[in-house]
């Protein structure tokens, strides 16, 4: 079942677990995704970017997750969120077709224009109902980008405390180490994050959580993360999936043989991560066993 994102990061809250922003890109991912929540009896944020919005279109995209959710995840709750919402524009129309939460990204900016254009989108989406993600620090790199070392910036603990205090958001995410896709020098500032924790008291968004090791991912959520992005593991056991089973099946024209494999793949990482962040079994009613 569809529900606010509020719901969801409240709960997680009191049960010092965290919950799995999981990246969708189509339909199957989309069910893998579900199907994971239902097995693991977890609650689960599905979210999309504006290049899924882009592929998908964006009141399909709103369909089919609200679909799936009532239909294969049943009365297992699931939230709907924007991820990396780039411009006042795509965040409104976000708004508008229901999404629960939203993701402005202007982190690239400079920090008062940060907090200005952060600030609009809260008035806005506060005025529906709709949580605001903001971003400090930008987190670099891409879903699905695998290599060795690069530049991973971090965040002002005083420029992250300065803008949730102006902006008004409700969750915030901040470059503590973490980058997009996966990478040799990864890691979790625990420190930083202490001295975040310690003066903002709003959820806290991890970002890149595919490239950090399963011991630092549960300190960073004894340490106070509250949600954790995941977005290249999918992306990679999707595709790598899909190509195996196109090099073992050269004769098979049925797009749905050849898709289901990678259903069950994602549906598998997803499953682990929601073990891993403790998410798994607040639902054993509905689930099929962790």
């Amino acid at each position: 079942m569809l529900v606010h994102i509020k719901d969801l990061i409240e709960d997680a809250q009191k049960g010092g677990y965290a919950l799995g922003a999981f990246n969708v890109h189509n339909l199957e991912s989309i069910l893998g995704v579900a199907q994971a929540a239902v097995r693991a009896g977890s609650p689960a944020i599905i979210q999309v970017s504006e290049s899924a919005i882009k592929y998908m279109g964006l009141k399909p995209t709103t369909h089919i997750v609200s679909t799936v959710a009532k239909n294969v995840g049943g009365n297992i709750p699931i939230a709907l969120h924007l991820d990396h919402g780039k411009s006042f524009e795509s965040v409104f129309e976000c708004i508008a077709a229901g999404f629960s939460s939203v993701h402005i990204d202007a982190s690239a900016w400079p920090l008062d224009e940060n907090i200005k254009l952060t600030k609009q989108v809260v008035e806005v989406a506060h005025t529906r109902g709709v949580w605001v993600q903001g971003e400090v620090g930008s987190i670099v790199g891409g879903h699905g980008e695998r290599g060795g070392k690069i530049d991973i910036p971090k965040a002002d603990p005083q420029e992250v405390i300065e803008f949730v205090l102006k902006s008004g958001v409700d969750t915030i995410a901040a470059a503590i180490g973490t980058a997009h896709g996966t990478f040799e020098n990864e890691d979790v500032d625990l420190e930083l994050l202490k001295q975040i924790k310690a003066k903002v008291k709003i959820p806290f968004v991890l970002h890149g959580g595919s490239g950090i090791s399963l011991d630092k991912i549960k300190q960073a959520i004894k340490g106070g993360v509250n949600v954790i992005n995941i977005g290249t593991d999918i992306k990679i056991a999707f595709s790598e999936t899909l190509k195996q089973t196109c090099k073992d099946n050269p004769g098979e024209t049925d797009p749905r043989h050849l898709l289901s494999p990678s259903i069950k793949a994602v549906e598998d990482v997803v499953h682990g991560k929601m073990v891993l962040f403790g998410s798994a079994g607040r639902y054993p009613s509905a689930s099929t066993g962790i």
